[in-house]
């Protein structure tokens, strides 16, 4: 008769281990315990079983004890629940569940395989009706027939973990209105916060509320419903509830026996996996590993891992001496309309473990397409990198709707090998329209990050940038430079931000500053990277490049645009726009038809833009884009172009939109859906008179007074008010110099158009205007900035007069008659002064 090996617990771990053992030793006894009625399940598929997606429960069950039996001959022995081990004397004692009897099973080796539980923290009402945790066949067959018998209308998913979206997503696709509460400042722990915010959006899009950094007070029964209160008083309502506030390893049984944990409870194994009794072995969720990158103790429970470490482990209990070299946590998760998966480590990981960024790691973040963009269904992926200053790489997320779970099974594969950044660049990937690009994203990856190592770029992330903009303060360190199109920036524009096009970087990089940061941005980092390498090689020496782009800018700002955008009556119009039925929306053959799914910005856009100058009024234009960020910013260029935002809806992985060419309202949208009228005030300051120049800044601070958005254009004369008053260093030719000399420098010596008698006029001016308490032109001025009045200085004009930006004061603009006018068209008040 062969050895003897009891296995406690079944699924990945202990079905593995046992279907392993047997395979490499015919003649061992194996015995598994299974408190629980059910041998191997696949848990990770619970979920999609309740939202319905998986139609059969049978499918879930992936071994029975008779199949172990008659496949393996092994003896599994269900509702056995192992509740001691006694090492001394190499036995465990067993209580049969059915019959309560008791006894012991001798072994010469044990494997533990005890898993995890759900947590179930010690919170006033928490085992109230209603309220489920997620983790068995049971919990799930609980779950189904409450759901199918009380037709729960409103659900409660109390933590952001894999099983807790999976969650979120099944319940609403099951028509259920659904809360996600998350204690910490972000969902899924595995990923950084500005790629969570990605799915944080995305959830919100979908319709589903997001609480963050709020945790539960209590549980209350309330007439067959949950009232739930937060930390913040804040009281949620709901039907259902579903605990996932996340696992703790199932090792009492080994605190008990005396072998050694670890401050989590995980069990201590060596890298064969052994505890620290020779005899015993552990895999699975209740161990603790290593981690692959940093080489230090972890707790991953993951499926993946826990059938490898079982894999190991059969194998040196049959003789072998195989290790066990860590887990990288690899993961992957369907979120709404969203992929996210990571491997290895994150940066707050790195952050908390004192790591500093450009000197211990550096990290890149890229916006690519799934596929050829010129293919159809191309979508976009948000992909970051981390690595350190030789190239090793650290950890990688990716957050998109499509080609995800290659990508970072690509990255976790190279990690695995010990590859480089250096690798990635050179990995040879199967390439198609269909399937990817010549440059896959993961050699972008590569690409970028050996970029940023040999100081061809240097990136600032949003969160960085929006550091250095102190509200109300004036940018006199760094220029945030947009080199998007003009029609692109009729969608989006970062405040602040200064304009200058890709293709006209060359010629007019004199309108920079070169002591200042230049903070070059586009819309996925394309332009601003070969922007920034223009500006490099041409003297700057401090050019950074927005990471991400404005997709991503965007993204991590969806809650203040919501709220700078969307008053309560504009939301109401939305929703009422967006359930306009499919009736509502004219026939086929009245539309033109337009794809953009899978252009890169700005194409899209500039299509509709093309599209729309062609048609005729009142005509109808349907446009499917797979970019998600596409029907907001739609609605924002309608809004500024003079036409109709009728209808959006997703259909697959498309977005379709309807625009009507014109202002008309369409059938089924409200008045206020129509573009609204232009509130800005803007003003030509021509004149370089006293007199003038006072009323132009005396109407454009009456007009920020009443918030209203108002830039004041200075060209030929008007320049003059501009001009510092101390003498400049600035070397020019000749006739500029001298037609400097003879114009007045700066608002002490601008005279009165009028009456201005040598002087005396323009000193008496001054002198009633004191007496009256009227503000002198230097204190308008100081109010207008303040006040965030744009004052923009005409180059050409410069260029033709001879001034240059050093002699201006601080705080003006430079600025060309294109971007006056875009300004002009958002302006029902236009002064020429």
């Amino acid at each position: 008769m062969g050895k003897k090996t009891v296995i406690i617990g079944g699924v990945a771990g202990g079905a593995t281990t046992a279907a392993r053992l047997r395979r490499r030793d015919e003649s061992m006894e194996i015995v598994v315990f299974e408190k629980g009625g059910y041998i191997s399940y696949a848990n990770c598929g619970l979920p999609y079983y309740i939202g319905d997606v998986i139609k059969s429960r049978d499918a879930l069950l992936l071994q029975t004890p008779q199949g172990m039996k008659k496949k393996f001959n092994i003896d599994v022995r269900i509702y056995s629940e192992v509740i001691k081990i006694q090492p001394d004397r190499k036995c465990v004692t067993v209580q049969n569940l059915e019959t309560n009897e008791t006894y012991e099973e001798v072994y010469d080796n044990l494997v533990i395989a005890t898993g995890s539980s759900p947590l179930k923290p010690p919170i006033k009402g928490i085992d109230g009706e209603g309220i489920y945790t997620l983790w068995t066949v049971p919990d799930t067959d609980k779950i189904k027939a409450f759901a199918e018998e009380k037709h729960p209308q409103r659900a409660a998913v109390i933590g952001g973990g894999f099983i807790g979206l999976e969650m979120a997503e099944n319940l609403h696709r099951a028509g259920i209105e659904v809360t996600i509460i998350e204690m910490q400042d972000q969902v899924m722990a595995p990923i950084d916060k500005e790629m969570a915010h990605l799915l944080h959006e995305n959830m919100q899009m979908n319709g589903v509320e997001v609480i963050l950094g709020d945790g539960v007070s209590s549980f209350e029964d309330r007439l067959g419903t949950t009232q739930i209160t937060l930390g913040s008083g804040k009281v949620v309502t709901a039907d259902l509830v579903i605990l996932s506030i996340g696992v703790r390893p199932n090792s009492i049984l080994a605190k008990e026996a005396g072998l050694q944990l670890n401050e989590r409870g995980g069990i201590v194994v060596d890298e064969y996996l052994r505890t620290s009794n020779p005899d015993i072995y552990a895999v699975g969720d209740v161990i603790q590993v290593e981690n692959f990158v940093l080489k230090n103790p972890a707790m991953v429970p993951l499926a993946g891992p826990a059938n490898k470490q079982a894999r190991i482990c059969a194998d040196n209990i049959a003789g072998d001496k195989k290790k066990y070299h860590g887990s990288q946590g690899t993961s992957v998760a369907q979120v709404f309309d969203l992929t996210a998966a990571a491997v290895g480590v994150n940066e707050k990981t790195l952050k908390k473990m004192g790591r500093v960024k450009g000197e211990d790691y550096e990290t890149v973040l890229i916006n690519q397409k799934s596929h050829a963009g010129y293919y159809p269904g191309a979508v976009p992926l948000t992909l970051k990198m981390l690595f350190d200053m030789e190239g090793k790489i650290l950890g990688a997320q990716i957050v998109g709707q499509d080609g995800v779970d290659k990508r970072i099974d690509t990255l976790a594969v190279t990690m695995r090998l010990n590859g480089t950044i250096y690798d990635l660049e050179e990995l040879e990937l199967s390439y198609a329209p269909p399937y990817s690009s010549a440059k896959d994203p993961v050699n972008m990856l590569g690409f970028t990050a050996h970029n940023v190592l040999d100081h061809m770029v240097s990136f600032i992330g949003w969160d960085e940038m929006d550091e250095l903009q102190e509200p109300g303060e004036e940018n006199t360190a760094f220029t945030i430079l947009d080199v998007t199109e003009e029609m692109e920036r009729l969608v989006y524009q970062i405040p602040g931000s200064y304009h200058i096009p890709l293709g006209e970087l060359r010629g007019r990089m004199g309108e920079l500053e070169k002591t200042r940061m230049i903070i070059v941005y586009c819309a996925v980092g394309v332009r601003s990277y070969n922007g920034a390498r223009i500006l490099m090689q041409n003297g700057f020496e401090n050019v950074k490049v927005l990471s991400g782009g404005t997709g991503f800018y965007k993204s991590m700002h969806y809650e203040d645009r919501e709220d700078e955008e969307d008053s309560e009556e504009m939301v109401k119009d939305d929703i009422k726009a967006a359930q306009v039925k499919a009736e509502s929306v004219p026939a086929q053959k009245e539309m033109k038809i337009l794809d953009c799914c899978g252009l890169q910005c700005p194409g899209p856009i500039m299509k509709v833009n093309e599209t729309l100058g062609e048609m005729e009024e009142n005509q109808i234009l349907q446009v499917s884009a797979t970019d998600m960020g596409f029907v907001r910013d739609i609605e924002a260029w309608c809004k500024r172009t003079g036409n109709t935002f009728v209808n959006s809806e997703r259909k697959d992985r498309e977005n379709l939109v309807y625009i009507k060419k014109g202002t008309n309202v369409c059938q089924g949208v409200s008045q206020a859906d129509a573009v609204s009228l232009p509130q800005g005030k803007t003003l030509i300051v021509f004149s370089g008179d006293l007199d003038k120049v006072l009323a132009s800044f005396i109407i454009a601070n009456g007009a920020a007074a009443m918030g209203r958005p108002v830039t004041m254009f200075f060209t030929f004369w008007g320049l003059n008010a501009l001009r510092k008053t101390e003498k400049q260093s600035v070397r020019k030719p000749f006739i500029e110099k001298m037609f400097g000399a003879m114009m007045p420098r700066g608002t002490r010596r601008l005279k009165l158009s009028r009456m201005n008698m040598a002087g005396m006029g323009t000193k008496m001016m001054k002198k009633v205007m004191k007496d009256k308490n009227v503000e002198s032109l230097e204190e308008l001025m100081q109010h207008a900035m303040a006040s965030g009045i744009k004052l923009v200085a005409c180059t050409m004009s410069m260029d033709v007069m001879g001034i240059t930006r050093e002699e201006l004061i601080d705080g003006v603009e430079l600025a060309g008659v294109a971007s006056y006018l875009g300004d002009a068209e958002e302006a029902n008040v236009n002064l020429f002064i």
